[in-house]
């Protein structure tokens, strides 16, 4: 191993075959790191000439990246981005994922690890500055995820799965250190796929940055934005209440999905909102390497308190009052290794075609089944789409691309209807998070109950994010912050001269490319659509508010808008005038 003299970026890529137990280092050209920043976008480079294989194809790569501002004082530079093809949707399929993973393979010398082929029985890896060890895990088959990362070793951040992965489940994640999910889309079967149970990385060496005082100006100017944040540091906060401080405020718009997205408010969401929790198990916060928002929160006894996705879907869309269960789904979920977007939104979708209201005894009962691919279990690990799809009664899978909708409900916010359209990974609110503008009013606010002007707005906010999880840094900063100031730090770590348009302008490549890669797969404009229901059936009104259903024809014009200014054909197919304008012709 014999790192470049680089900043910012570490200069190696390490490549790890598990068939042949071997592995090598590569030493990109400076260029590359430049088109493709890092994180998300570097780990695309990797995927891209591989997306059409099978996702259980021993060649298909399972990638962990990260950013040229991880490992620096940039603020919430923790994160780093798990990629490879979904096996739940079949998309591309990534997820920013928080604690000390990142951090840790930035100081093992490394910006990215390509893993390829596929282990004769299960092991572990553990990875040093200039090691790679390949140990046997045999004995931690059927393990939970804390069983497996305490047995893999004290030193450093571990990424593991669990035992949803190896019975199959096809919304199973990776684990990070213990309760930071790499969730959607299904990457832990692809972990599992390949027989790698873990994957340990300790390193000591620090970054070097090109100009410290760059990246220290730049950390000033963010923490001074953050802290005159309302949203992110105020009392009601997420960061003295988690991302559940969300619950109530979207509740009081009208559009918590609730019974499985056919009502939007949830008449007890008052004793299941963050509050109620706080009070309940007497939070501490907790958080992500890098950050100083600290949005995670512990309970009193280590309980992880769930974040908002989880805490309103397993409440207001199971009609489910009992937060204990909450807390214990989270818990399991955690455990064995699954999404619980997708887990809570199966289970809806299970509730209306049986037509039960579900205990939480039942919820719990049924996770723990998923997990184990046992009784309904065995049909629900599917997923929404499939489970429905199965039962003759598609209409009830709440998903886009087959990814389970996320908790906000579309009608409700024109922009986000938009935006889990067009997602490249299927229902998903982290691609673009209209809700940003259209709720909380940041960075200007927008009108909710229309589409005009969304569809450059979201195009807008595809490429930062893409940008964002490239860096890699949080998408929350941005409820205050700007590409200006993370275009400085990026400057004083790496030494490459950029403006927030030159990041914006990546930000389109690496966006634009996942479409490519999803238009090889076959998908189309059929495919970045909404469920029926949204267009038929209105939301709960009250307090002066109506929730109309969404207009069709108002949706389709958008999607054409969005269309023609991210610069696909009618088909939302990628065209040669785009593709040559931004260099992949």
């Amino acid at each position: 191993m014999t790192p470049q003299s680089m900043h910012g970026w570490r200069g190696c890529i390490l490549h790890i075959d598990l068939t042949e137990e071997s592995y090598r280092y590569e030493a990109p050209h400076r260029s590359l790191y430049e088109r493709w920043i890092g994180g998300k976008g570097l780990a695309g480079h990797y995927l891209f000439d591989h997306i059409t294989l099978p996702w259980d194809d021993p060649k298909m790569p399972l990638l962990f990246f990260t950013g040229p501002l991880v490992d620096t004082p940039s603020p919430t530079s923790g994160r780093m981005t798990i990629m490879s093809r979904s096996p739940l949707t079949g998309t591309v399929g990534d997820t920013s994922v928080g604690g000390k993973l990142g951090t840790r393979i930035k100081r093992t010398g490394l910006d990215g690890i390509v893993i390829t082929g596929k282990c004769g029985s299960w092991r572990g890896i553990v990875i040093g500055e200039g090691t790679v060890e390949f140990r046997d895990a045999e004995h931690l088959a059927g393990k939970t995820c804390g069983e497996t990362l305490e047995a893999s070793g004290a030193d450093g951040s571990a990424a593991v799965v669990g035992p949803a992965a190896e019975n199959g489940v096809l919304f199973a994640s990776i684990m990070v250190d213990g309760h930071f999910s790499s969730g959607r889309g299904g990457l832990g079967l692809v972990m599992a796929s390949k027989k790698l149970k873990y994957l340990r990385v300790s390193g000591a060496s620090k970054t070097p940055l090109h100009d410290r005082s760059l990246v220290d100006r730049a950390r000033e100017e963010i923490i001074r934005l953050t802290s005159a944040s309302p949203a992110l540091m105020g009392e009601l906060g997420i960061s003295n209440f988690g991302t559940g401080a969300l619950l109530d405020l979207i509740q009081s718009r009208r559009m918590i999905p609730t019974d499985n997205f056919r009502a939007t408010y949830f008449e007890a969401a008052a004793s299941v909102n963050a509050h109620r929790f706080k009070e309940e198990y007497s939070t501490k916060k907790s958080g992500c390497a890098g950050c100083h928002v600290l949005c995670k929160k512990k309970g009193k006894s280590g309980e992880i308190i769930p974040e908002y996705e989880t805490m309103s879907h397993f409440t207001a869309l199971l009609g489910n009052r009992d937060i204990g269960a909450v807390v214990e789904a989270n818990r399991i979920c955690n455990e064995a290794g699954m999404d619980t977007i997708s887990a809570a939104v199966t289970l809806a979708a299970h509730a209306e075609i049986t037509g039960r209201t579900l205990s939480p005894e039942d919820i719990i009962n049924l996770i723990e089944d998923i997990a184990a691919s046992r009784g309904d279990g065995a049909a629900l690990k599917s997923g929404s789409y499939r489970y429905a799809e199965l039962a003759g009664r598609p209409d009830v899978s709440m998903t886009v691309k087959k990814l389970e909708l996320p908790a906000y409900d579309p009608r409700g916010a024109r922009g986000m209807a938009l935006a889990y359209a067009t997602s490249t990974r299927g229902g998903c609110h982290l691609r673009a998070y209209p809700i940003s503008h259209e709720i909380l009013r940041k960075p200007v606010a927008t009108d909710r109950f229309t589409f005009s002007g969304k569809a450059r707005i979201i195009k807008i906010a595809e490429d930062m994010h893409a940008v964002i999880d490239s860096l890699t840094a949080c998408k929350f900063l941005f409820f205050a912050a700007t590409l200006e100031e993370y275009a400085l730090a990026f400057q004083g770590a790496t030494g490459t001269p950029a403006s927030s348009q030159d990041l914006l302008r990546a930000g389109e490549r690496i966006y634009y490319r996942e479409r490519i890669m999803n238009a090889r797969n076959g998908f189309s404009a059929a495919d970045d659509d909404l469920p029926e229901r949204f267009f038929t059936m209105e939301g709960t009104g009250g307090a002066g508010i109506t929730v109309p259903p969404l207009d069709r024809k108002a949706f389709l014009k958008a999607r054409a808008d969005y269309y023609r200014i991210r610069g696909l054909d009618e088909m939302s197919m990628p065209t040669e005038r785009k593709m040559k304008e931004l260099g992949f012709a």
